[in-house]
């Protein structure tokens, strides 16, 4: 995506680059360290194409870089850039109120049992 194409908001920027619940999610198992096509799909469990199109997405919006491997066929790897793993913390930050999102939903129900 280009500069000129980017929301004037910067929270929309956000969701206009990572706003699709894979993205997120091959982002994060990124985090971890890189991985082959194969590997990301069993772990994610989406499609061959959703993944395919998300991580054309993430290599042309500069986030994700996808390596191929001349000496071995068919393989290519998928990891970070710099600038992908700026989004740890905003990662992080997710994982921490989707964990309390939960808690409190459950004291929630817990006292409408009662």
């Amino acid at each position: 995506m280009d500069y000129k194409d980017l929301a004037v908001n910067p929270t929309a920027v956000v969701l206009q680059l990572v706003g699709a619940k894979w993205k997120l999610l091959i982002i994060q198992n990124l985090m971890q360290s890189e991985m082959r096509f194969s590997e990301l799909r069993k772990k994610l469990g989406c499609t061959a194409k959703v993944l395919v199109n998300c991580l054309r997405e993430l290599e042309e919006d500069g986030l994700v870089i996808r390596e191929e491997y001349e000496n071995e066929i068919n393989r290519v790897e998928y990891y970070l850039t710099d600038i992908g793993y700026t989004l740890r913390p905003v990662i992080e930050s997710m994982q921490k109120w989707g964990k309390e999102y939960k808690k409190l939903r459950k004291l929630i129900q817990k006292r409408d049992e009662v």
